[in-house]
């Protein structure tokens, strides 16, 4: 069997040079039809103990138990490899999240509804992974709650840590965070229960026509 692969135009990307870009044989546009459903990008973003990962977990089982093609891209999980090599400088902290952006654009050309759960506090980062798709495939979901409510949560004990100094760059303590000003989605995780915030999230799905509405 002779391989017939579609190419594009020869390019420099970066440090990498003479690259073209391979039309897969499978699209997008197919992979929603079967499944039936979209592909999306969902990022969760907030303080540490905001509750991204619980939200973003949550909101995955709910899919999932639905038949619906998801997977959870975890801040700390990311850095256990593909950003193990990073720290926590303002210059690791983009390269992460630019990191995190590429991997979220391939996994919404699989067809699959990709949740990711970083801090990513500086807006530019977070808008430059917006800009890497189309509008309407990033969903910007702020998990609001006061830093008062995630200190007192504290659930890896890193707050106290940052507050006696164990810990430098630290979102909220000594590095900022710079709040999402128009998200397509704000959930007050500090006040409203699990059950009530995944259902915020549900419900901006189906109405965004993401997945089908129940």
């Amino acid at each position: 069997m002779t391989a017939s692969p579609t190419y594009g135009e020869l390019t420099n990307q970066g440090a990498s040079t003479n690259i073209a870009w391979h039309q897969a044989s499978v699209d997008r546009a197919a992979r929603a039809e079967q499944r039936g459903h979209r592909s999306a990008i969902l990022w969760f973003t907030g303080l540490s103990g905001s509750g991204k990962s619980t939200l973003a977990n949550a909101v995955n089982a709910a899919l999932f138990q639905r038949g619906l093609a998801t997977y959870v891209l975890d801040g700390d999980n990311v850095r256990h490899g593909l950003c193990k090599d990073l720290g926590f400088s303002d210059a690791d902290r983009e390269e992460n999240i630019r990191r995190i952006g590429e991997v979220a654009k391939l996994f919404l050309d699989s067809g699959v509804i990709v949740l990711t759960a970083f801090v990513s506090p500086f807006r530019a980062d977070r808008d430059k992974a917006r800009a890497l798709v189309a509008d309407g495939d990033f969903i910007e979901i702020h998990c609001a709650a006061d830093l008062s409510v995630c200190e007192s949560r504290d659930p890896k004990g890193l707050y106290a840590k940052a507050r006696s100094g164990a810990i430098k760059d630290f979102t909220g303590i000594s590095s900022p965070y710079e709040e999402p000003e128009h998200p397509e989605l704000k959930v007050n995780t500090g006040d409203q229960d699990l059950d009530a915030s995944v259902n915020t999230v549900i419900t901006a799905l189906e109405e965004r026509g993401v997945i089908p509405a129940r």
